[in-house]
């Protein structure tokens, strides 16, 4: 749900402090010294392509590229890179993948694993099984939204198989047994021994294309206020009672009257059992198509063998989703099991969780309650005058295409020292339908009449140009057919209104005196049907009609991937 900072935007840059991701790593690691780390690339910057949309041409600058983020993690945030992927979703190279061990090997990264190909089973089970040169530097085939399904062939390549991006769904109740089901099914159906949620934390604007479609809700920095929503209790299930390293038994876990259960140990006497009876239509994923099926009340009677016979009691937490009843359950502790000569029953109803385990170290956080929620604030300033900011880019502000960062003009007489600097030169490799334009939105998406100013600067002569924007309806993987109220300025002097990101539906143009390399003021007034907008102070054009859309957020950005400044943005 948009754009995220490379650490190097061009071929002599690196930078390991841009983004929140180096923030997010380490603060994972605080709370779990024992969680996997993985690097995975959704896009690369164009520089790479050295001019074609496409990663493996110069696969030895693309393996400097990735390995460059890996030694800067370690090097600048003490993080050790675990695993490494090769493009998100997208065709993988198998000369790629063989020159990214031989490199990750020749800088002392033998420990980092390389994961494959994050899209579907096939063809990379296919090709492991053909190349035993590829099988050979392949450590687990990772897969997206299996629906709890694997294929032949990549059981036969005998690799860890990972469903290495899953769930994506709405985190309601519904979501949360999605994220259940899966959860269990994933490896009793597909035999696989890893599931990761797209995405942790749904920290964006919610009309974006995957509105909280995340663990849990955080999208009110202004606020304050957060959501932690059921998704995340049912995370807990698994996740408080085991680790990373623990592994599965192999047993059939399909329980008769429906649902499924998994157990794991960490070989040293431990053991978790965690069960789920979720209903189809209580636990439908976003994708794929969920087949029918059907789960009934029972009791289910568990044998303990082996080592694990001489345990004789276990904790109980458990989950029930409660749906239309309302009455949910989540992440409570009951009374703890009595094992009776290697086993003990319990009675399951349908859409529970259950978690047995001898871990006693199980706990439901007491958290203070957050601030109640506030929509953005309905008059908002930001001058961007701050010297050691602690991200790289400016708050509030959501990234489309390009990419917005603090810039220190050290040439400035004063007034504009501290800027927002569009940085983005040159197309990206894409994974997604980039804009040709570069945007960031921010507000609240509700908003209907608005006046924008900010202090513009372009740096690019001849076709340069920048626009501030009202009423903007899009952003992610749509941004391309983004509406609103565009005010363009460009540096031959000239002005646009268009109804487009794209610049195609021109409302209204003609000259403006603007120049590049020199700071001057948009103001772009919206008021039910008519826009109006100011340049320097003074009316530039008035009374233009605007139908749709009829509300969003307000933006600005630049006519192509070129360098712009923005300075004392103010929206009302």
């Amino acid at each position: 749900d948009g754009t995220e900072p490379s650490h190097m935007h061009y071929e002599n840059d690196e930078n390991y402090f841009r983004g929140y991701e180096w923030w997010l790593m380490k603060e994972a690691k605080k709370r779990n010294p024992q969680i996997k780390l993985i690097g995975l690339p959704w896009t690369f910057p164009g520089w790479i392509g050295k001019g074609e949309n496409w990663p493996y041409d110069y696969p030895d600058v693309t393996a400097y590229y990735v390995i460059s983020w890996i030694l800067g993690a370690k090097q600048y945030h003490g993080l050790d890179i675990d695993y490494i992927g090769i493009w998100n979703e997208r065709a993988f190279s198998s000369k790629y993948i063989k020159l990214l061990r031989y490199t990750l090997d020749k800088h002392g990264l033998q420990q980092v694993r390389i994961i494959a190909s994050d899209r579907l089973w096939e063809p990379i089970s296919f090709v492991l099984l053909l190349d035993s040169e590829l099988h050979e530097v392949v450590d687990v085939i990772g897969a997206h939204y299996p629906g709890t399904k694997t294929v032949p062939n990549a059981l036969l390549t005998n690799k860890k198989l990972w469903s290495s991006e899953d769930y994506s769904t709405f985190n309601d109740e519904v979501g949360a047994g999605c994220w259940a089901r899966i959860l269990n099914q994933n490896y009793v159906n597909g035999n696989m021994t890893s599931t990761i949620a797209w995405n942790l934390v749904a920290s964006y604007y919610e009309e974006l294309p995957f509105g909280r479609c995340g663990l849990m809700t955080a999208q009110e920095p202004w606020s304050g206020h957060y959501k932690v929503e059921a998704p995340i209790w049912i995370t807990a299930h698994t996740t408080q009672f085991t680790q990373p390293g623990w592994s599965y038994l192999q047993v059939d876990g399909h329980l008769e009257g429906g649902g499924s259960f998994v157990a794991l140990t960490d070989g040293l006497g431990n053991l978790t059992i965690i069960i789920e009876t979720m209903t189809h239509n209580h636990s439908q994923c976003i994708r794929p198509p969920l087949p029918q099926f059907s789960v009934t009340p029972q009791r289910a009677t568990f044998y303990l063998k082996g080592s694990f016979y001489m345990v004789e009691t276990l904790q109980v937490w458990h989950s029930r989703l409660g749906f239309e009843s309302g009455n949910s359950s989540l992440f409570e502790q009951l009374h703890p099991v009595k094992v009776w000569k290697g086993h003990f029953s319990l009675d399951l109803n349908v859409d529970e969780v259950y978690t047995l385990t001898t871990l006693k170290t199980g706990r439901k956080c007491g958290c203070p309650e957050p601030p109640p929620p506030q929509p953005f604030p309905s008059n908002y300033k930001d001058d961007f005058n701050i010297r050691n900011p602690p991200f790289s880019e400016a708050p509030n502000f959501a990234d489309q295409t390009g990419v917005f960062e603090y810039f220190i003009n050290a040439s400035d007489p004063g007034d504009h020292v501290f800027t927002l600097r569009q940085v983005m030169v040159q197309r990206p490799i894409t994974w997604a339908s980039d804009a040709d334009q570069t945007i960031s939105v921010i507000g609240n998406f509700q908003w209907v009449n608005m006046t924008v100013t900010c202090d513009i600067y372009i740096e690019k002569q001849r076709d340069g140009g920048v626009f501030v924007a009202g009423r903007v309806d899009n952003g992610g993987i749509y941004v391309r057919r983004t509406n609103g109220v565009f005010f363009w300025v460009f540096a031959d002097g000239t002005y646009r209104v268009t109804s487009d990101l794209a610049g195609e539906e021109i409302l209204m143009k003609g000259l403006s005196g603007v120049r590049d390399n020199a700071w001057h003021t948009l103001t772009l007034n919206i008021q039910g049907t008519s826009a109006s907008g100011l340049l320097n102070g003074y009316p530039l054009w008035e009374n233009v009609t605007v139908s749709t859309p009829s509300n969003g957020w307000a933006a600005i950005g630049t006519r192509s991937f070129e360098f712009a400044q923005f300075d004392n943005f103010h929206v009302e």
